[in-house]
């Protein structure tokens, strides 16, 4: 990899023509000098996710649901669409997206438990950035001891403190019950990331009760920043919907970057923009972080490179930063840590 601002010149050539690198609807790279990409929110699953089909990206139906048949809505359109994303056969999801990797020269930060990271690693070498934090499974409040996570971070090579989904136990950022996650990482400076905003339609009452879209309010993170304010904070989801509030806070807080992760794919494609947009011309163009919540469908990682490829209001240089410079900078990448 390229230090920051630093690139070849068939991949500067390539960054200042980067409508030119892309179909119109996925990003079709196959060159060894494609501009590299670092995708800051990715899920070490080895399996399809549980229950996915099909989906049409950017086409959500966030439909009603009856609370006495309690049927879950379904918050991606799986009718006739172009393109159409397909989950990966049974034991062929890593390898299908370690492939993409490879093909769109993506480094991932990727989330999850140290022994499923630990398979992402060995399965794309160079290509891993690990990250891991306190929860402990899916069981809502279930955490990991503090000096085990220690021990994650200063032996075994984990470089990111996260996915930290407070939101999903109704709790604020700045509750001081996990107070203790954070004065670690300021302490061994390690990064954190932090979901705070879109949770799915009906999540609250037909999948996660805990669940509260108050606490993805991201001024929620003043307290905590305040108590340390060295650290570094990416604010995964972008906040969304919270625009108003996620400009306040970005403003307020300079250590704090957004991840446009889940957002980019699974909403309509004018509101995704449109939410973009307002960041990059509040005058946060180099807070804005590309990144995937990649799930099941291993075409998702070229699909959500085009949006951004595409985008008609922003900038070949705005582009290069959202999709790699941005993140370099917010992770303190140098030559040495990706391709």
């Amino acid at each position: 990899m390229l230090s920051h601002f630093q690139q070849s010149a068939p991949a500067r050539l390539c960054a200042m023509t980067v409508m030119l690198c892309s179909t119109l609807s996925f990003a079709q790279n196959t060159s060894s000098t494609v501009p590299p990409v670092i995708d800051v929110h990715v899920h070490a699953m080895d399996e399809s996710f549980p229950g996915l089909g099909p989906m049409c990206p950017n086409e959500a139906k966030f439909t009603a649901s009856d609370p006495v048949t309690k049927e879950a809505p379904f918050g991606w359109s799986q009718e006739e669409c172009t393109p159409k994303l397909y989950p990966a056969a049974k034991g062929e999801y890593l390898k299908g997206v370690v492939a993409e990797m490879e093909r769109l020269n993506v480094t991932a930060v990727v989330f999850g438990d140290p022994k499923s990271v630990q398979k992402w690693r060995e399965a794309a070498p160079g290509r891993v950035i690990p990250g891991t934090s306190f929860s402990a499974g899916m069981q809502p409040g279930a955490h990991v001891p503090l000096d085990e996570l220690r021990k994650d971070f200063t032996k075994d090579g984990f470089k990111v403190m996260g996915e930290i989904g407070l939101q999903y136990e109704g709790l604020s950022p700045s509750d001081p019950s996990v107070d203790a996650y954070f004065a670690l990482a300021e302490e061994l400076d390690i990064p954190v990331a932090i979901h705070m905003g879109t949770g799915g339609s009906g999540r609250a009452n037909l999948a996660m009760p805990k669940f509260r879209g108050s606490m993805g309010n991201p001024l929620l993170l003043e307290e905590l920043l305040a108590r340390h304010p060295k650290l570094r904070v990416q604010v995964m989801h972008a906040g969304y919907p919270m625009i108003d509030n996620m400009l306040t806070l970005l403003q307020a807080n300079s250590h704090v970057y957004v991840d446009v992760a889940g957002l980019i794919w699974s909403y309509p494609l004018k509101e995704v923009n449109r939410y973009i947009q307002r960041l990059v011309e509040a005058g946060f163009e180099d807070r804005v972080m590309f990144g995937t919540d990649q799930l099941g469908w291993p075409k998702l990682m070229s699909y959500s490179i085009s949006i951004i490829q595409n985008a008609d209001y922003l900038t070949p240089e705005q582009k290069r930063d959202i999709l790699y410079n941005n993140a370099a900078r917010f992770l303190r990448l140098d030559a040495t840590q990706t391709k």
